[in-house]
């Protein structure tokens, strides 16, 4: 039975083969063959590097591959590779469909030439040397270039081989901090010699090969803008100084804020002078000479600065007394008590203070009191003048659990009082804040923290015609990882919900760098440069770093 339904499948194919005429089966050779071989690459037995793969070089009319291999490997290192190290290399090819090479490629000694056969689709065979050759490199670029003396960086075109140094104000002579192709030289050397930034200038960098050469031109230039905000992926590390090992302040846990000034970053440390830095290199400069009279366990307990060089010094009340600030022309000023106010009852404020605008016109000053009632302390300061010792004071709606010792709050206009705020708590939901002035409740809010770790600054500025804001979250234990600070697009509610940009976590906080920031405390300031093409964020954590970030909106 079988045997005959088999017979009765076949004749129905047969059928209907002859129904549909005779059908030959598909040629998969294709109309133009090519070369076969397409690339040969070699590498090291046991070297997991990514660095570890060698291209070649196929000559095929004269059928040679050119194994090529660096003068020196690792490629950035000072080591010479030299011949006698390729007796054994992994080699792989990479083949057309249907094409094969024999005898088969696994292991080869490169140190002499090899002979392959490829064989090809249509059965065409094409004989091959293999040579290997170690190369120096014919790479000569200038990477990364800056006068960090003047915190200038410079912006590289490579197709066009400019360079362009972004200053309205003369630079004069300065040596260089730069980057070069490995191997390459470069003359002038700008790093040993002072050259004058305000003329335009040669530089011929030499690649390690000798004879390859690039000639970039340095100008100083005032590039275009983006349109709006800042350039993306702009966003450079300028400096980071470790508070204890950097800057030799040892006492733990009293290290709370930054004043950043037009020429320094103050750093406040309670019951001592408070040092300042450079604001573009992060070297120490010294200490404020004439802080004497206001420095104790809880009378610098916390500073900041406004726009005009007016750095202002608060005390923590009630357990100092009445709220006091001090304001301070300059890191060479002397303090005049600026603000006196008997707080009502057990109110608590000056864990954290903040300004928006210039004592010398318009400001909005603003401090967090602690506790439960989420709230704050807002003065108002018209035409260099301030309106009043006692505060207006606002409550925010819409945080649900007390903030205790944690909250910042920074203004966005420093003419009006009304105008919308920013708050950083910790409090449930923890989310950075956009809170409307007018309603005091909250209209756009950054994501969640975890209850881990603790929200406690805030700052806000506009550059290039767009709002940015910052906040930190900290790690108050000795185990986990966070420290990590947010920068947020403030031009919109849905702009403000993710971070444009954030530091790495477990990098710059006081638990990975010597001491646990057991009161969870930290700053953060942002700052536009007088000439509009960069903004920066210094932002510190105490125990840990005093670091400066810097953005720009130059049209590249």
């Amino acid at each position: 039975m079988k045997k005959n339904t088999y017979s009765i499948v076949a004749l129905v194919c047969s059928v209907l083969l002859l129904l549909n005429g005779c059908q030959q089966v598909e040629d998969l050779t294709p109309s133009v063959s090519r070369y076969g071989i397409n690339s040969l690459n070699a590498s090291f037995y046991g070297d997991e590097s990514t660095e570890n793969n060698f291209t070649s070089e196929i000559d095929y009319e004269n059928g040679i591959i050119t194994i090529v291999f660096p003068y020196n490997y690792p490629r950035t290192s000072d080591n010479v590779l030299t011949m006698d190290k390729l007796k054994n290399m992994r080699v792989v090819a990479n083949l057309d469909d249907n094409v094969t090479v024999s005898p088969s490629l696994l292991y080869l000694d490169l140190t002499k030439e090899n002979f392959v056969t490829v064989t090809d689709q249509s059965k065409t065979k094409k004989d091959y040397k293999i040579i290997s050759e170690i190369r120096k490199s014919a790479e000569a670029k200038i990477t990364d270039f800056s006068l960090a003396s003047l915190g200038i960086s410079g912006i590289i075109d490579e197709e066009n081989k400019t360079i362009s140094i972004i200053s309205i104000e003369p630079i004069g002579e300065a040596t260089a901090e730069l980057s070069i192709s490995h191997g390459a030289t470069i003359s002038p050397d700008p790093r040993t010699i002072a050259l004058n930034y305000d003329q335009e200038l040669k530089i011929t960098v030499t690649a390690q090969n000798g004879t390859t050469k690039s000639i970039y031109t340095v100008r100083k230039d005032v590039p275009k803008k983006v349109n709006i905000g800042m350039r993306a992926g702009s966003a450079k590390i300028l400096w980071s100084k470790k508070i204890q090992v950097d800057l030799g302040i040892t006492a733990l846990h009293v290290t709370t804020s930054l004043a950043v000034t037009k020429d320094y970053v103050v750093v406040n440390t309670r019951n001592e002078p408070s040092i300042y830095l450079d604001r573009k290199t992060g070297a120490k400069i010294g200490t404020m000479p004439n802080m004497g009279s206001i420095v104790g366990g809880l009378t610098n307990f916390f500073t900041t600065a406004d726009d005009g060089d007016n750095i202002l010094v608060c005390n923590l009340a009630p357990n100092a007394g009445t709220f006091k600030v001090w304001r301070i022309n300059g890191v060479n000023g002397t303090p005049e008590l600026y603000i006196d106010w008997a707080t009502s009852g057990t109110t608590a404020v000056g864990r954290k203070l903040s300004v928006k605008g210039s004592l010398n016109g318009d400001a909005i000053i603003t401090a967090a009191l602690m506790g439960a009632a989420r709230s704050f302390a807002r003065w108002q300061v018209k035409d260099g003048v301030l309106l009043s010792h006692t505060p207006e004071i606002i409550v925010i709606n819409g945080i649900d659990g007390a903030w205790n010792n944690n909250a910042d709050v920074v203004a966005t206009n420093p003419s009006d009082p009304e105008a919308d705020y920013f708050v950083s708590y910790y409090a449930t939901p923890r989310k950075f804040a956009w809170v409307n002035g007018k309603t005091n409740t909250i209209k756009a809010q950054g994501p969640e923290i975890s209850g881990n770790w603790i929200q406690n600054a805030a700052d806000y500025t506009i550059f290039n015609k767009n709002p940015y804001a910052v906040n930190i979250s900290i790690n108050s234990f000795t185990w986990g990882s966070d420290d990590k600070v947010y920068l947020h697009d403030a031009s919109a509610a849905s702009t403000f919900a993710e971070p444009v940009w954030t530091a790495p976590i477990g990098t710059y906080g006081g638990k990975d760098n010597g001491g646990q920031n057991a009161n969870g405390t930290g700053d953060a300031i942002l700052k536009v440069s007088n000439d509009g093409y960069y903004m920066y964020l210094y932002f510190m954590f105490t125990n840990g770093c005093v670091v400066c970030v810097q953005y720009d909106c130059i049209d590249m």
